[in-house]
């Protein structure tokens, strides 16, 4: 199997959502069960049902998290240096509308382009990848071609 990269932070968050899937919402939902099937009849309990769907969601994710988390190959960004690659915190400015952004490239369980976490597997972080400060980079996106410059790398 591929490793996963992913950030220091990236690997605690998942722990932390395994342990509360694990602690938390298996217990509450095997209990939430054992309450829906004494109401009698299961073919036409919705609470039952429901439950049910539930437990399989909680399930499905507890084992996804737990084949990421031992696929984990946990990078330290702060380690790193020079051009860009996993881990680093960008600064493009769009050479059209002048607007600056800032980006972290980091691994999908950890991204959320809301706050500035681009997957490394996105259009704009292979964009990216191997340039320097300076560098003007194209990204082909869905909404078409976009053009911007590297203003500041970062590894923290």
């Amino acid at each position: 199997m591929e490793k996963i990269p992913m950030t220091r932070g990236g690997h605690i968050a998942l722990e932390t959502e395994l342990k509360h899937l694990k602690t938390v919402e298996r217990p509450a939902i095997i209990k939430a069960i054992a309450e829906a099937r004494e109401h009698g009849d299961l073919s036409e309990n919705a609470e039952y049902h429901s439950a049910k769907e539930k437990q399989s969601f909680i399930e499905g994710r507890v084992k996804e998290l737990e084949g990421a988390i031992s696929l984990a190959d946990v990078i330290d960004p702060a380690k790193l240096s020079g051009t860009i690659k996993f881990g680093a915190k960008v600064t493009l400015v769009d050479e059209v509308t002048e607007e600056e952004k800032t980006y972290q490239i980091v691994g999908e369980y950890e991204a959320n382009i809301e706050k500035g976490m681009l997957n490394i597997k996105s259009p704009i972080a292979r964009a990216l990848i191997g340039k320097d400060e300076g560098d003007s980079v194209e990204v082909r996106t869905p909404g078409g071609v976009k053009s911007y410059e590297v203003l500041k790398i970062v590894y923290a």
